[in-house]
């Protein structure tokens, strides 16, 4: 691949610069038409000096179709003009970074062909073909006539606008063209004619409520082909600068999670007011749909997609310097928002409770988290992965919040149950006794030169 078309695949996962710019800004717009990159739309690429018909793979579509230049298709811009040959013959495109539900506009020209083969019988009346896109239904469309049309002289084709709209029943849905000739005869250069094709899309609302422990299955694709599992496309992002990250900032967010309890709860079953000092820790962890998604399917997790999502500290150090993809999307996240990215955070703080008679005081933490959600897209082959990564957030503190309250019902009958302790055993009005209960040595008496000791009285004194 060019280099001209590896910039053109890296930036078809982009916002337009006015998007990209804020979060703020791509939130608003979010509810608006944005476009949708569609690759090599005016069929430029590969790049040739014929005019044509020429029958050729085109650069990011699939299907073998007749191109023409523009001079010879007719066209006033710089677009070529691509004959989408014989029946059942079809041209289609992955639209890439457009999401499941989203609202898809599809803008394109068509033409009857220009070829010099046709007679004018054969594009009389114009040339059927059909339009889809996934999701959408198969839309039937007839070209515009071109009546006036001899055997052996170009045409100069007969443009007409045309939009198809669809709502995207899949991720990266395709859209795809296909030939509707019936007639055997017709050369293959004399079919239906397609130029300029743009798309726009209504994206999906954002949905936050997705917990983190569920981000969606991840997906990869090599091209325009699914790919059935994620290995491949994470080996090939296994070297440092094997892939780059590409983060949708429609579709990133930051966001406080649910609050929790960290530490114990105090109780205060005394007549006076309490306060003291106690120190509460806390730490918070990455996620990730790659490992999700194998998790799901029961598979091994493969050492290229290993994230430092596991939860384990030792471990998640290890992984941040040993995974690529690792490296790779920090490194992106730290340019698209200008800071760093943490993969876990921890903290530990001394905090003073002033609990009153009656009341049970505790910690409750809300942590700032963050979800970034993109492609890592691979620099050699056109091996895509999406990813959402979810992780501690240094962009917005944390809330620890101090609460008290009033006894649960549980809490009441406690503090008003007697103190626990043994039952008074048989004896008890006889003396007391050593309390080190054989604990000790005993250390014995020393006796007299004579060896004869006296005697001690014993006298017990009631404390009365």
């Amino acid at each position: 691949m060019s280099s001209s078309l590896r910039a053109l695949a890296a930036a078809s996962l982009l916002l337009p610069a006015a998007l990209a710019g804020s979060q703020a800004t791509a939130a608003q717009a979010a509810a608006a038409s944005q476009p949708v990159d569609v690759l090599n739309g005016d069929f430029i690429y590969p790049a040739t000096t014929q005019a044509g018909p020429t029958t050729v793979g085109l650069d990011f579509w699939d299907g073998l179709n007749q191109r023409f230049s523009p001079a010879a298709s007719g066209r006033t811009d710089d677009s070529y003009g691509v004959g989408l040959d014989k029946g059942g013959n079809t041209l289609s495109q992955r639209l890439r970074g457009v999401r499941k539900g989203a609202q898809v506009t599809v803008s394109y020209e068509d033409s009857p062909s220009v070829s010099k083969d046709c007679t004018g019988e054969m594009v009389v009346n114009g040339q059927p073909y059909s339009v889809q896109g996934s999701g959408g239904a198969v839309t039937e469309i007839t070209t515009a006539g071109d009546p006036d049309r001899v055997k052996g002289k170009p045409g100069s084709g007969v443009w007409t606008k045309r939009t198809y709209a669809f709502t995207a029943n899949a991720n990266e849905p395709m859209l795809t063209f296909t030939s509707r000739l019936a007639d055997a005869k017709t050369p293959p250069a004399c079919s239906p004619m397609i130029a300029h094709v743009s798309a726009v899309e209504v994206p999906v609302p954002l949905d936050k409520t997705v917990d983190k422990t569920d981000l969606g299955r991840a997906e990869a694709f090599k091209g325009n082909e699914r790919e059935a599992t994620l290995s491949n496309a994470a080996k090939a992002c296994y070297g440092e600068n094997a892939c780059v990250f590409r983060p949708d900032f429609r579709t990133s967010f930051r966001y406080y999670d649910r609050a929790r309890v960290v530490g114990e709860a105090f109780v205060n079953c005394t007549r006076n007011a309490l306060e003291h000092t106690r120190v509460v820790s806390f730490s918070e962890r990455s996620y990730d749909s790659i490992s999700q998604t194998y998790a799901a399917d029961g598979i091994a997790l493969v050492d290229a997609a290993k994230l430092p999502t596991t939860g384990d500290r030792t471990e998640d150090e290890k992984r941040i310097k040993a995974t690529p993809i690792a490296a790779q999307f920090s490194l992106a996240y730290e340019k698209g928002w200008q800071r760093a990215w943490q993969w876990f955070s921890g903290e530990q703080r001394n905090v003073v409770e002033q609990i009153q008679p009656g009341e049970v005081s505790w910690i409750e933490l809300q942590p700032s988290r963050e979800r970034v959600e993109g492609w890592f897209l691979s620099k050699k082959d056109d091996y895509r992965l999406h990813a959402v990564i979810d992780g501690p957030s240094r962009g917005v503190p944390d809330r620890l919040l101090q609460r008290t309250g009033p006894m649960a019902e549980a809490e009441k009958q406690r503090c008003a149950a007697e103190r626990p302790m043994t039952t008074t055993p048989v004896g008890a009005g006889a003396a007391a006794y050593s309390t080190d209960k054989g604990t000790r040595s005993l250390v014995p008496v020393p006796v007299p030169a004579g060896g004869r000791t006296e005697a001690r009285a014993i006298r017990t004194v009631p404390l009365s």
